[in-house]
């Protein structure tokens, strides 16, 4: 299977979502929350070392979201999840509830665990941990895509870009871009294999993400593998293809006192060409006091995307580390999954995500890529904003 690419269309997938399926969805459940005592039960089947966490009868502590969150994540995929008549059951032979397979399935992509310390502490098989896990990604990337998506409305791309300007004072800015990637442990006598061997001697697959001012995800493209650089990524994206089209970024323009208009633009490291709709930092010694303010304000902004990934790497740690011999067709839906889960956590206001710690760095050991491909118009633009920041751009 190819890369993923966020947003691809899909026959029902890319279907327009009705705004008020998701209030409507939260507000039922709300309304009529699951049995009391589903978690209490649950937890008393739990085994070996986590059985022994202090915290334990704190749901958050088992599945790093809260309750509300579990329960909207259910409700998406229930029809999928309850479908099929399935053998699946603990131990003893009682058969699992709906949400027991969403909490083996979230435990599996939040701790990172094998299937067998899952199926241990659980009272499961792996085989069967293994099939639950699969069957609930499946059903996520159809109920859940719309948590992903593109600001399909003036108003909302408005939002995004007020946002941005909050920051730092970046005028017309739509999104920060940046490029991660999961660590695979796979044969190195496998010639095959060698396409995944990266410039920093591992193993591994790119995920390349547009984040909002709240770390949401906007697009994605992932399956590529480590050994390209993030510029030839970008370029193989189809928001690469949408932009240089025009069907992207297309919006209001920023008028300059100058008069030169500024189109809606993305924000990424110096790993990415210089292009009209990508503002990237300035290279080199001897910058400018103006050419140095614009790159502090430029990565103090662009820290939204470094953040999202470290967030998303440190919630759904499936994706953290290295990965065991991954299945290299089934990894990409994975980390697709992940991806939505991130947003969902956001969408749902989720106060779980403030509580936990964050690193820094989502690419521990990767040193950062410089791309000389340089548009004379961008250059342009960009020395223009430098001096239209501060208030210095002559009109």
């Amino acid at each position: 299977m190819g890369p993923i690419r966020g947003l691809k269309k899909r026959k029902k997938a890319e279907k327009k979502v009705d705004q008020n399926v998701f209030a409507s969805a939260a507000s039922s459940l709300l309304s009529q929350p699951e049995p009391l005592d589903w978690w209490d039960d649950f937890s008393k089947r739990i085994s070996g070392p986590l059985s022994e966490s202090k915290n334990l009868k704190k749901f958050e502590s088992v599945f790093k979201i809260s309750r509300k969150t579990f329960d909207y994540i259910c409700s998406l995929v229930k029809e999928d999840m309850t479908a099929r008549l399935s053998s699946f059951a603990f131990s003893n032979g009682e058969p699992l509830s709906l949400n027991d397979m969403v909490a083996v399935a979230l435990r599996r992509l939040s701790s990172g665990e094998s299937l067998s310390s899952i199926g241990d502490s659980f009272g499961l098989n792996q085989s069967t941990v293994s099939q639950i896990t699969w069957r609930f990604v499946e059903s996520m990337e159809e109920r859940g895509l719309h948590h992903l998506q593109w600001p399909s409305t003036e108003a909302e791309m408005d939002g995004v870009k007020s946002k941005f300007e909050k920051i730092r004072g970046l005028h017309n800015c739509c999104g920060a871009i940046d490029i991660t990637h999961i660590i695979m442990n796979i044969p190195a006598v496998d010639p095959a294999n060698n396409v995944w061997f990266d410039r920093e001697k591992n193993y591994s697959m790119i995920l390349q993400a547009i984040v909002d001012p709240e770390m949401r995800f906007r697009d994605i493209i992932v399956g590529w593998p480590g050994s390209l650089g993030d510029s030839l990524v970008l370029r193989s994206s189809g928001f690469f293809k949408l932009a240089e089209e025009g069907k992207r970024l297309n919006g209001k323009k920023l008028q300059l006192p100058d008069g030169t208009d500024v189109r809606e633009y993305i924000i990424g490291d110096t790993g990415f060409p210089l292009l009209p709709w990508l503002i990237t930092p300035y290279q080199g010694k001897g910058l400018s006091e103006l050419q140095v303010t614009f790159n502090k304000r430029h990565s103090a902004t662009r820290m939204v995307a470094q953040m999202a990934l470290v967030r998303l790497k440190e919630v759904w740690r499936i994706i953290h580390g290295v990965m065991w011999m991954p299945d290299k067709n089934r990894l990409p839906r994975i980390i697709l999954v992940c991806c939505l889960l991130h947003n969902i956590i956001i969408d749902m206001e989720d106060e779980v995500l403030d509580e936990m710690p964050l690193s820094y760095h989502h690419d521990s050991g990767y040193r950062q890529q410089n791309c000389e491909s340089v548009d004379k118009t961008a250059s342009i633009v960009r020395e223009k904003l430098s001096l239209y920041l501060p208030g210095k751009l002559p009109p």
